[in-house]
């Protein structure tokens, strides 16, 4: 592709590929915004993980066409997560179709079994995340939100407002 001694063409190959690809890949974020690589969604999480998949194709790509293709494909999805954001934005029904509701797991210092049941999260690891935000005791805790992207929110402290609470449900 590059020079006739194969060794030293999959090195300038590889070389060269991941970082065209990697400035296009830049350049893409750029064009679409900050947003591109966030968790918001799982719809956010799968594109990353495609991107990081499609940057890898196109740098182990043994033709232009190859890394074209590649290149087109991140393009693409540049062009569906847009869109998408755009639908969720402008529609409830859509938004509610691709996006998960956070769930509340704990409130005020009470742990909700179904909702830990229903989401598959164990007391264990409810607990552990606790731990991870320094709670000393389960009255301090104000509400526990497995949030939309899988991460898990521990609200305790000082002065709450019902308001961080908006838009997530309670599982019976």
């Amino acid at each position: 592709m590059f020079v006739s001694q194969p060794t030293f063409d999959s090195i300038l190959r590889g070389g060269v590929l991941a970082t065209l690809a990697i400035v296009w890949v830049v350049t893409l974020v750029r064009v679409n915004g900050l947003r591109s690589f966030s968790k918001m969604t799982s719809f956010d999480f799968v594109m990353t993980v495609a991107m990081g998949s499609l940057v890898a194709s196109s740098s182990q790509s043994t033709n232009w066409n190859a890394f074209l293709q590649s290149s087109v494909a991140m393009a693409a999805l540049f062009v569906v997560q847009f869109s998408a954001a755009f639908a969720r934005k402008s529609s409830d029904k859509l938004k509610s179709i691709m996006q998960n509701e956070p769930v509340i797991l704990m409130r005020d210092g009470v742990i909700f079994d179904d909702a830990l049941a229903k989401t598959r999260v164990s007391r264990d690891d409810l607990i552990a995340k606790l731990r991870e935000a320094n709670v000393c005791n389960f009255s301090s805790v104000h509400a526990v939100i497995l949030e939309t992207t899988g991460d898990i929110s521990v609200l305790h402290g000082g002065n709450f407002s019902d308001d961080l609470l908006q838009g997530a449900r309670f599982i019976k």
